[in-house]
Formats: C-alpha cells, structure tokens, sequence
C-alpha cells in the first residue's frame, strides 16, 4: 500500500479538468471507488515517529572518548583487584552519563504535533449523498464540504465558494485570511497565492464552499513538511565541536604518555608492572577532565534559569550556547517582529490626509487634524456601519471579534468617537471574492436610508460614478488621480480599504441587487497594516550593534514587507533594502542563492522548502543561523538551523517541538536578550575551562615527573578523582554564576571556528599547570623527605592543590585584566559560598577516619596547614604576573586547533 496521490498540478488546472483527472464525479464517489482508491493511495494520515528507548539515550551518553578512558581505567582496576578504586572510577563515569540523560529533557515531538492538525471527522459526498465520516477515510477523488470553523481535512481543489476565506498563516505566515475562488491561478503561483486550494491543516474563517480532495496523508503540504522535519540533518553546536576534538586530543595524548609511564617505570627503574600499571592509571585519570562534562551541563542549566526569567524557555541546553555565536538572524514579521494586530494609520479623503496614532486593537489613540470635515465624517461613519467586528478588554489585552480587517476600522471608528447608536441595518451583502466587498443599507435616526460599502479600492472605484469633496458635496469621479493616491500609499506597505455609499431613493430591506448597485460615491480610502512591535527597532538596532544581522522571511507581499524592514532599521542601507521573492527564488541554484543570500534584507512570498534553503545558503558561508517562526511551515527551516526561535503564544506546537528556544512573549527584542545571555554563558564557560583545565595538567605532570625521576606516585588515583570531580566543579560553579562582561552586547559575534582556548588563553592553562604541578610535585617531596610519612605527604600535596586551585578562582574571574581589585572578591557570592563548601570538604577528606581509609589520607598539624595556605597565595600573586607578561606578549602560544 503506498500513501501517494495523483500528480497533478490542481490549483492550475479547472475544478472541471481536476474531476476528470481524479476518476471523480460532481456528486462524489461511490463506496466501491472510494475503497478501491484507498488500497491505491493509503490512509489520509501521517507517518508517526517512533521514539527512541529511554535504555538507549542513556548509554548514548557513554559515548565519549573521555568516559572510554575512565571506563578503561575502572576495569584496568578490576582486573588487579583494587576493587574500591573501581567502584569510585566506575560511579565517576556513571555519574555524568546519568546527568546528561537527566538534562537531555524530553524527546522531539515535532511529527506527532504536525500529525494533531488534522481534523476528526469532515463532511464528504459519497453515492450522492452526504455523510460524517473520520478523514483517515478520505481518498483523492472525495468531494468535501467546507463550513466556517472547519479544519480542511485534506488538500482540495475548490470547486464551489461563497465568501469562502481560509486562515493558512501556519502554512504560509500571512496573517490576513485568504480568499477562495473556483478560477485556477497560474502553474508557478506560491502557495499563499494559489487561491483555487485549502490545504490540510488550515482554518476556514468564513463563508463555506465545496472542494475536491487531490492530495492525502503524506502527500499534502503538511505531510511534506513532515518529511522535511523528519529528514532535516542535525547541526552540530560549536561547543560540543570543540568539546569532541579537544577530547580527541586529550585521548591521544594519555595514550601516548601512559605507555610511555609504563615503558619508562618497567625498562628505567625495573618497577614491578603492576605499580607501573597503577601509576598509568593515575596519570590517566589525572589527565581526563571528569568533571568537564558536568560543569559545562550544571553552567547551561543555571543559563536555562536565567534565559527563562527574560521569557526564553530553552527546550535544549545546548542551544544557549549557540545563542552566543549566533551572527545571522531570520526572523518571521507576523507576530514576531510586528503585533499581529491589524491597524488603521491613515485615512485619505478627497483632498486630505488624516494621520491615525495608537496600535493595536485598544481604542487608545487620535487622529490627526481632529477637527474632521463633513466627508471625513460619512467615511467614519461608514467605516463603523459596513462592518461586524468588534473588541474587547480581557486580561491579556484587547481581542478581537471577527475578521482583524474589519476590527481595525472598528478601533479608527471609536478613536474618532463615532457610534452605531441611533443608526439601524436593514439590508446586508456579505463580502464575496467575486465582487470584493461588503454592503449594508442603513437607517439613519431621520429616517433615511444609506447604501454603505467596504471593499477592494479598485472594485469600488469601478462602480463609482461620483467622488465626496471635504464639504460633503459631490463631484464626478477622478479616478486616475485616486489610482495615483493608491499606488502612493501601497508603496508604503499600506493595506488598503476602499469607503463608497449612495443615497439612491430606491433603497430597501428587499432590495436584491445590492451587489450589483452602481453609480455610488467613492469616499476615500483606509491604509491598514500590521504596526511593528515597538521595541523591535531597539532590538534589531543592538543586535546590528553586537555584530548580528537581521533578515525578514515572510510570506507576506514584498513591498509590505520592505516597508516593514525599513521602518524597523532591517538592512544596511535601510533606503535601498534588497528583496527576494519565492517566485525569483526558485529559479536559482543553491549557489546562485549563497551568492546574494548576504545581501538580500527581506525575503517574501517565501515556501517551506525556500525558508530551508535561505538557512542552508546563509550557513554556506560559515553563519550560525538563529530562525524564528510560529506556523508549521516554519517547522523545517528553525529544525535545519543552528538555534531554532519559537513563538510560544501564537506558535504552532510543531513549531514549538522543533524549537531549540521558545518565547513565552512573541517578541524579538527577547531573541537579542537571549542572545546576550548565551554569550554570558559562553564567557563563564571559557572561564571554567580555563580555570578547571590547568587541575588536570598539574595532576598530570606530577604524575609524569615522579615516574620519569622515578619518585613514588605523589596522588593515587582515588585523590585525583576526588580533585577533579568534588573540588574542580565545587570551585567552577561559581565562574558560571558570573554577570555578563560590560560591553558583551559592544563585541563582534565569535566566529563559527573560534576556539575555547585562543591563544592568551590556552598561553595561562599551560603556565598555571605547570605552576600548580610544580608546586604540589614539591610540597609532596619536601614532606616525604622531611618526616618519611609517605599518607601525611600525600595528604599535604593533595591540599595543596586543592588550595591552589582556590586562588586560582580568583584569577580567573577576571581573565583578560588585573584581579588586584576589588571587584574580583565582590559582585558574586556564590564564590564565598563554594570556598566555604570546599574547605568543610578538605577538612572531611582529611580528618574523618572513613574518609581516610577510601582515599588514603591523615590529618595535618597546623604547620603543614600554614604551608598549605601560603603555597596558595604565592599561586595568586604569581598567576597575576603570568597574566600581565601574557597581556604584553612577553609569553605567547599558538593557538591550538582544538
């Protein structure tokens, strides 16, 4: 059984033609048809995923080449039987792959949510009649009905309408709902403009009409953005890039060196193998960041906190570190960087221009002159009786009653203070795709009756015989002037309603061809639009700052979006923004499209499939994409992206599944805040490494110059893990608790390619390693030496790194400047609390008797603790110089290719 459907190209062919090609009839199919047809095509339904065993994600977390070494290390143990060793080394790396499981967070439901578009049950003509049955039934041939408040049930082809208006922004992120019509369209025509289909998934808003099914399950528009989600390969994060090749070589230096350790210790100074074999795990435990993983998982999700407190809620943690290099965003107009709420801003009478303030659907604004002359007055008043909206206050703000269109004359009519009170309706002609308006007769308190129409300018003007001067007379219609008038304001990205009413003395309640009524008199014109959000400017205008840009992708006309871009500051050269079509793109190559994909602003009447290949074109050249979108069309582009942006107010649930971020406001100034966050984020992650990285190099080098010189091993291998897993993260915590940097937002995005350690930073890891090393390497010999006691001198090395790795915190807080101040002991008081922590755990460690027999130490006399202490300020004083001689250059080093 397959779930394909007919190919034919339907929106370009007649509704006539469409029925032919199906095997279908005007009244429907038959059972016997329809049954034979479902074994051809399948199901109208989508494919489910099927998830992945919880079994399975947590030992996808063992997949490390750092947690191969400690596994390794534990069965080295095993097979020697230091069983107490292994269970620590094995609960280790247990350890961090049960908190990446835990962190993981719930898996992508992105297909599943797609699939709970579409309706239940539809009415469907089969054998001539109509029945209710559930759509999974449905087959390519069925003939639909179609009633206001439907959800199309499968892709049709209309073949009858009456007003039939269809909300399709989560296909195409056109907030206007779009009018149906019988007429095919032309072959290339985009999906938002190809008027003669209802797609699956879409909300019928108004009027009814009948359709012909021509594509099912799979095979719609929603089920190809399935697959496209389904088959949209999976970004790597630049921090787990440079995480794995850092791993990488870390591995195939421990390999190297432990070999080594047990060449030089067997074949040099004739140890017995198993010491050596000890030794060579010591070292290798020393040498493996254990305590990486965790920091980088516990920093991300106190970032998940905080992104969360400035309304981004991060489905993924590794998406907050993304968000810190991210240099491109795309972003949706439609409720993103505008308020989805449409507006009145201008009205044009014959003669004048009045300017309209406020935004939105609150009745909050004015109109400028306000002194309003007798044809501004007929203009309002009609804009307030030709129509059906409403509004109204809720506590999340004014809602809208009926179609936005008619709302927004509702809210310019109210502005002005002008009331249906008084006035009455006696006729009405709804708005029809055939004649593109909508009339009302009315009475008026004198008992007069007025013809009133709302509509397309053009329509209107085509009736029109006469046109309103500013006293209220009339005069013949100069209709080229207001072609000219139109085409003025349209360039402005203005939506237009064309105002016309006639005092015919022949009006009635029976009157039935009010649609066909002529020889009215045109009023003027309302420009509506979607206004920007107001803090969007300021939004884009820093991420212009911070190094990011901006594209619009709409599915929206290109000059209402260009206008849009313009007054919000999209573009280089915000007077000549750069446009692209769907229709002009889906002419070029891939490459034809990187070639200009920089230089285009505003992306318009845009496709799935184009939204994708923008994002591809744009990563082509080394961007890291931020994609933003609330209809599932969206869905496959914010999956292929770096870091994925979903509205989570207007947003879709499969455009949320496929989110890596989700906006609790709709807003894009949040997207920029969450950006300044992620690179809060990457700088304290910098910081950790930094400051956790030279632990291990010191553990390491001690390790390796006692076999070398052929000293007994100054720190077993359960000390090590100790340092690394409860003193490392104890101290690193607090580096990731640290404010953003002045001037973070000032600073270019980091490249794609940048590195953890660059080359000042990778410069200070190596000095303080070998500070550190060197340090604790001669506490352990000077106390050996001094008192034989070979627990007391490991147990003193032991605190002296632990200490030393203390002060060190405070030389990295501040990393690119001098700590001798006094801002690297304030302004962050995580960082007392983790000293205090960790200094209750050196004392338990050294103290507590069953502490002493796990780890192999012995209390210390106050001596040796003097000893500790000042080993650990003579580390921060001389960190200090190794960051100034670093800062002047006097000590450099290549960066390494990590």
């Amino acid at each position: 059984m397959t779930t394909e459907s007919p190919t034919i190209v339907a929106h370009a062919m007649s509704a006539d033609d469409v029925i032919v090609a199906l095997d279908s009839h005007r009244t429907g199919l038959t059972h016997a048809d329809a049954e034979q047809f479902r074994e051809k095509y399948g199901p109208n339904a989508l494919a489910s995923s099927t998830p992945v065993p919880g079994w399975r994600r947590f030992l996808s977390h063992f997949n490390d080449v750092l947690i191969y070494i400690l596994l390794v290390a534990a069965l080295l143990k095993a097979i020697i039987g230091d069983w107490v060793e292994f269970g620590i080394i094995a609960a280790a790396a247990i350890a961090i792959a049960t908190v990446g499981f835990i962190q993981e967070g719930r898996a992508n439901k992105a297909l599943e949510s797609i699939k709970s578009m579409l309706a239940l049950d539809t009415q469907v003509l089969r054998n001539g009649e109509w029945i209710s049955m559930p759509v999974e039934e449905l087959v390519p041939g069925d003939v639909v009905r179609l009633r206001s408040g439907d959800r199309v049930p499968a892709d049709l082809r209309i073949l009858s309408e009456n007003n039939l208006q269809v909300d399709e922004s989560a296909l195409t992120g056109e907030s206007i709902s779009a009018e149906k019509d019988v007429a095919e369209v032309a072959q290339d025509a985009g999906i938002a403009d190809r008027t003669s289909m209802a797609y699956a998934g879409t909300i019928v808003t108004a009027g009814a009409g009948e359709g012909i099914v021509v594509a099912t399950g799979a095979a719609t528009q929603i089920g190809h953005i399935t697959e496209m989600v389904s088959e949209v390969e999976k970004v790597e994060t630049p921090l787990s890039r440079q995480l794995a090749k850092l791993g990488t070589q870390i591995s195939i230096v421990i390999g190297f060196v432990t070999v080594l350790i047990v060449a030089v210790g067997t074949l040099v100074y004739d140890f017995p193998l198993g010491d050596m074999l000890s030794a060579a795990i010591g070292f290798a435990v020393a040498a493996v960041p254990e305590g990486l993983p965790a920091l980088v998982t516990i920093t991300l999700a106190l970032g998940v906190q905080q992104m969360a407190k400035r309304k981004a809620i991060a489905r993924k943690m590794t998406a907050i570190e993304t968000l810190g290099s991210v240099d491109t965003i795309c972003s949706d107009k439609t409720g993103t960087l505008t308020q989805n709420e449409m507006t009145a801003k201008v009205v044009s009478i014959n003669g004048e221009s009045y300017k309209v303030t406020g935004t939105g659907y609150s009745p909050v604004g004015s109109i400028e002159p306000s002194t309003f002359s007798p044809a501004m007055h007929e203009a309002l008043l009609t804009a307030a009786l030709c129509n059906d909206a409403g509004t109204e206050k809720t506590e999340s703000g004014w809602k809208v009653v009926g179609p936005p269109t008619e709302a927004a004359l509702t809210v310019l009519a109210d502005k002005a203070g002008v009331s249906r009170e008084g006035y009455s309706r006696i006729g009405h002609v709804p708005f029809d795709s055939s004649h593109k308006f909508a009339a009302t007769v009315d009475s008026y308190p004198d008992g007069s009756r007025v013809f009133h129409a709302v509509g397309a300018p053009d329509r209107l003007l085509e009736r029109a015989s006469l046109e309103i001067q500013a006293d209220g007379s009339t005069a013949p219609l100069d209709r080229a002037a207001w072609e000219h008038r139109i085409s003025e304001l349209s360039s402005q990205g203005l939506r237009l309603i064309g105002l016309a009413n006639s005092t015919r003395p022949d009006l009635t309640e029976k009157t039935p061809e009010l649609a066909e009524i002529e020889e009215i008199t045109f009023l003027g014109v309302v420009g509506i639009m979607d206004p920007p959000r107001p803090e969007a400017q300021e939004a884009i205008a820093a991420a212009h700052k911070a190094g990011i840009n901006v594209k619009m992708i709409t599915g929206d006309h290109a000059g209402t979006a260009s206008a849009i871009a313009r007054e919000l500051g999209i573009g280089a050269d915000h007077d000549e923004l750069k446009s692209l079509t769907g229709a002009e793109l889906e002419v070029m190559t891939d490459d034809e499209l990187a070639a200009v994909a920089h230089e285009v602003d505003v992306y318009a009447r845009t496709s799935p499939e184009h939204k994708i290949r923008i994002v591809r074109a744009l990563q082509s050249h080394g961007d890291v994409v931020a994609m933003t979108g609330d209809g599932v069309n969206d869905a496959p582009s914010i999956a292929r992206s770096d870091v994925g942006v979903a509205m989570g107010v207007k947003g879709t649930e499969a455009t949320k599944e496929a989110a890596d971020i989700v906006l609790s406001d709709d807003n894009f100034a949040t997207i920029t805040a969450a950006v300044e966050e992620g690179r809060r984020i990457y700088a304290n992650i910098r910081k950790s490494v930094v400051f956790m990285l030279p632990t291990n190099g010191a553990q390491s080098l001690v390790i390796l110059v006692a076999v070398l010189l052929g000293l007994a091993l100054p720190l077993a291998p359960v000390q090590i893990l100790w340092i690394n897993l409860v003193t490392a993260i104890t101290l690193s915590i607090p580096l990731s608790m640290e404010p953003a940097e002045p001037g973070i937002m000032s600073r270019p995005a980091r490249a794609k390619g940048e590195q953890i350690l660059q080359g000042r930073t990778f410069a200070l890891v190596g000095a303080v390693s070998l500070l550190i090393g060197g340090v604790t390497l001669a506490v352990f010999v000077t106390v050996r030496n001094a008192t034989g006691d070979y627990a007391l001198a490991q147990t003193t090395a032991l605190n002296t790194l632990a200490f030393s790795q203390l002060a060190y915190l405070f030389n990295c807080r501040i990393l690119e400047g001098s700590s001798f101040t006094r801002r690297t002991f304030t302004g962050n008081s995580s960082v007392w609390k983790a000293i205090a922590a960790l200094i209750g755990l050196q004392l338990l460690l050294t103290y507590a008797p069953f502490m002493n027999r796990l780890f192999h130490t012995t209390g210390l006399e106050p001596i040796s603790w003097l000893v500790v202490l000042a080993t650990a300020v003579a580390v921060f004083i001389v960190v200090e110089g190794l960051k100034l001689a670093i800062r002047k250059g006097a000590i450099s080093r290549p960066t390494p290719k990590v």
